[in-house]
């Protein structure tokens, strides 16, 4: 897989929470953090997402807010 975003980190899926038609994914990038995606439950089945496999998260943004 080739993509442009420059922000990918790899971890392992340590939870999905399903929902009727979207999901929560927590992923363990390491170092004791974890990145949390809600993706449609269709994108969960089409990707066949466990918990225990390796995955990316790919973040694309115009902005990020930092907040105190």
């Amino acid at each position: 897989m080739k993509i442009s975003a420059r922000n990918c980190l790899k971890g392992k899926i340590v939870d999905i929470t399903p929902g009727i038609v979207t999901a929560k994914v927590r992923l363990d990038i390491g170092g004791g953090n974890e990145i949390v995606s809600v993706i449609t439950m269709d994108s969960i089945k089409e990707l066949d997402l466990k918990v225990g496999d390796d995955a990316y998260a790919v973040i694309k943004s115009t902005e990020v807010m930092i907040a105190i």
